[in-house]
């Protein structure tokens, strides 16, 4: 008898975006929300591979392009998400 831990299943950390379009640009206001197993203050943020000072925040709006990541410790890290400045 295996049971997930959440009554989704969720067994990975997933990387919300606001809007839900890709690619996330800094203009639409991007918010990202980090989604997975343990607590909130848990949460590790990553921006381009480097952790991040926005730890124990689950959700932020986005003030600098890069490639965000975020980690719990129940459920690991986040696939990437991409956020460019918008000029091309």
């Amino acid at each position: 008898g295996w049971c997930p831990l959440s009554p989704a299943g969720v067994q990975t950390t997933q990387l919300l975006v606001e809007p839900p379009w890709t690619p996330a640009v800094l203009w639409d206001r991007v918010t990202l929300t980090c989604r997975g197993s343990g607590t909130v203050d848990a949460t590790t943020w990553y921006k381009d591979g480097l952790q991040w000072g926005q730890e124990g925040l689950n959700h932020f709006l986005v003030t600098e392009s890069g490639t965000y990541r975020c980690e719990r410790p129940g459920t690991g890290l986040s696939s990437p998400v991409r956020v460019l400045n918008g000029e091309w």
